[in-house]
């Protein structure tokens, strides 16, 4: 198992984090690979984490609508969003738009995305900008997965307890 978070590239064996975060900046799921994945196959996975708990009643799994940049632009992630009812605010790809272009009336309908919504993706920006300012996370000292996962959760619920405490009155 820990050889599969952790993958091979030129500065030696890496990890990478997908994560959601909230319109508030706060992480929702991490997700952890090796180093060399592709961010696309892990839009749905990361989708499939998601469980907020509100005041009452069972966790929320699905989001209104998820922003993210043009990575996450596939086919398979489009119609995952559509089957779910969630709004999908994912810019095109040139080379997807001219794909379909070139097909004519069989390429389907041109994507359109809310860019007041999208104006907002930055947030998962400033997350990962919040979590590195953990120097741990930052410089990746710790040597596991397990370890570098734990230390996620640990400033992700200090971020949490942060923004709690100052809403709180």
């Amino acid at each position: 198992m820990k050889a599969a978070l952790l993958g091979r590239s030129r500065g030696g064996q890496t990890s990478k984090v997908h994560l959601a975060a909230d319109r508030k900046c706060r992480p929702l799921v991490f997700v952890l690979t090796a180093g060399q994945a592709a961010d696309s196959p892990q839009f749905v996975p990361v989708l499939k984490k998601i469980r907020v708990r509100g005041p009452v009643g069972r966790p929320r799994t699905r989001p209104d609508a998820v922003a993210g940049d043009k990575a996450y632009s596939s086919r398979g992630n489009r119609a995952y969003l559509r089957t779910h009812h969630i709004m999908a605010v994912i810019p095109e790809k040139r080379d997807q738009a001219a794909n379909r272009k070139k097909k004519g009336s069989q390429g389907g309908r041109p994507v359109s995305h809310d860019a007041d919504l999208y104006k907002e993706r930055n947030t998962v920006e400033r997350l990962i900008n919040k979590l590195k300012d953990w120097r741990g996370i930052a410089t990746r000292y710790d040597k596991t997965p397990e370890s570098y996962l734990a230390g996620l959760h640990l400033r992700a619920s200090m971020i949490w307890i942060k923004d709690l405490t100052q809403t709180t009155p």
